[in-house]
């Protein structure tokens, strides 16, 4: 199992990146959080979650063990694979969780795309005692990483990117690119990839 990874990010994507690890490129899938907060040529540590299948192998990874922790704890419910649990955490940060599962909130486990009420329940049952308690009335809202410094691409092309990532993550195209066109209405053009699917991320998931 590979508990952590510390390397240079030798490349960002927009679901993963690269972390060079003594001449070892591992392609590590995380949080669009996690990727607007880091930059080409850092040195970066993640905690991580090898995923076995028979036809892959993947890995996913987070910059604090509470992420990971988290993922791995998400994934214990029935029905629930890597793919929603990464989802979640997207949407929600840990302490958000925790806070939601004490409070047996539906509505804010919803947000995640592909979570209907029926398995928003299911998740609260099954997560009961499972998580640890929330620590304190800390800050609402998904977790404000600020952007990198990596060069933007021509927007048209970073908006397509974007709404396609969306809809990997589950939301319907349509809604996707609505949520792309009002971000870029809002914030203009000087976004790049990672921070604009961070604010679309945002919006979609407050029409929940």
């Amino acid at each position: 199992m590979i508990a952590s990874l510390t390397g240079r990010v030798a490349r960002i994507d927009l679901d993963a990146l690269v972390l060079d690890v003594g001449g070892v490129g591992y392609l590590v899938r995380t949080t669009p959080q996690a990727l607007s907060a880091t930059r080409h040529g850092v040195e970066l540590t993640l905690h991580t979650e090898l995923v076995v299948r028979e036809d892959s192998m993947t890995l996913f990874g987070f910059p604090h063990p509470e992420e990971a922790e988290t993922f791995r704890i998400v994934q214990s419910v029935s029905g629930i694979g890597p793919r929603t649990a990464l989802a979640v955490l997207t949407v929600l940060d840990p302490e958000e969780l925790r806070r939601a599962v004490a409070d047996q909130d539906v509505k804010t486990i919803a947000r995640t795309p592909g979570i209907g009420p029926k398995v928003a329940s299911r998740m609260l049952l099954e997560l009961g005692g499972k998580l640890p308690a929330p620590v304190g009335a800390g800050a609402s809202g998904a977790p404000g990483a600020s952007g990198g410094d990596a060069e933007a691409a021509p927007a048209a092309g970073v908006d397509a990117d974007v709404v396609e990532a969306l809809a990997g993550l589950g939301w319907a195209e349509k809604a996707a690119a609505s949520a792309v066109e009002g971000v870029r209405a809002d914030e203009g053009e000087g976004l790049d990839a990672a921070e604009l699917l961070r604010h679309a991320l945002r919006r979609l998931g407050g029409s929940r």
